[in-house]
């Protein structure tokens, strides 16, 4: 399997180059943009297109592709990290941004999501996330706590095969790894009977904090039995029987073990194998003086387990649907 780290410093001119060829403003119109993103990704340097190439058809026993070293801005030619969603819609194109979008055109469509939270969160396909002062503790936008492991989106039907984080400031003090947690290397900790109940017990996973109906069905383990596909969340995850709490309780403690945190800096983009890992965040401090922690999430889809029908555009917003 591929290396879970490409160092991309060597082609920051030609990525700089690539990156001046989009629209300057992105939110302008987003389907041109990305459309625009999707062509340029072929063009990409060699190593990394055959990177991206490898791990999108095989993945890797990390469950991650880092790569480092991508162009961004001086610090102080960045915008004041933001204090409110979404971005304003004249926004000029940052680098991170460009990475971000090139990258995710050559894994698959960059893709929306209505998440069923009713219009708490904006829909959206270039996501931020920074530190808020009274954020949710299961927000990507909390600070002061730890955010637990989870799978992005396990409760929709059409979960996102990736996200992507690209870095355009890391937090003060270096202490905001992104935890990942990979089943391909948490499954040998599994006994049999372990991973059998996994794949076929009864878990209910709990997807809006606000309303104790909204709940689905869900299965820690599922696929492939020899290499599966991982749906867990520690925080909203519960199970019926006893032997079912014994199972989830394994999987935790199996993920816990094998954690690897990845911090994020300035000119890294990750790409998180969502169907093959659950992560986290560690807690970190923010300072709210417009140089915290700033990074940009998008999701993307790909012809994996049914995400795709057909006629689907990068771009586009994936109406809301309960997984059964």
């Amino acid at each position: 399997m591929p290396s879970s780290i490409i160092d991309c410093a060597p082609y920051q001119a030609e990525l700089l180059a690539l990156a001046s060829t989009l629209p300057t403003v992105p939110r302008a119109d987003l389907y041109a943009f990305f459309e625009d993103a999707k062509r340029l990704a072929e063009r990409l340097p060699q190593e990394l297109r055959d990177g991206l190439d490898d791990f999108n058809a095989h993945g890797n026993a990390d469950g991650y592709l880092l790569l480092r070293g991508l162009p961004v801005e001086p610090d102080d030619e960045l915008p004041a990290t933001p204090a409110s969603s979404p971005a304003p819609a004249d926004r000029q194109l940052l680098n991170m941004e460009a990475m971000l979008c090139v990258v995710g055109g050559g894994l698959g469509l960059l893709t929306a999501y209505d998440q069923g939270y009713g219009n708490r969160r904006s829909i959206t396909v270039l996501h931020e996330l920074y530190p808020t002062p009274e954020a949710h503790p299961l927000s990507g936008s909390t600070s002061k706590t730890q955010l637990e492991f989870h799978t992005d989106l396990s409760h929709h039907a059409h979960q996102p095969n990736y996200i992507l984080l690209s870095c355009s400031r890391g937090d003060h003090e270096g202490k905001a790894a992104t935890l990942v947690g990979s089943i391909r290397k948490a499954l040998p900790l599994l006994s049999d009977e372990v991973r059998d109940q996994l794949f076929e017990g009864k878990f209910t996973l709990r997807y809006d904090a606000t309303d104790p109906e909204a709940t689905v069905r869900t299965r820690p383990l599922y696929g492939d039995r020899s290499d599966p596909y991982v749906s867990f969340n520690r925080s909203c995850v519960s199970a019926e029987t006893p032997q079912d709490v014994a199972a989830l309780s394994a999987l935790s403690t199996a993920l816990t073990d094998v954690i690897e945190p990845v911090l994020l800096t300035r000119g890294d983009l990750l790409i998180i194998d969502n169907f093959r890992i659950a992560h986290g965040r560690a807690p970190f401090t923010a300072r709210w003086d417009g140089k915290d922690r700033w990074l940009h999430r998008a999701y993307v889809r790909t012809d994996r387990n049914g995400q795709l029908s057909g006629g689907e555009r990068a771009g586009d917003v994936v109406p809301f649907a309960a997984r059964r």
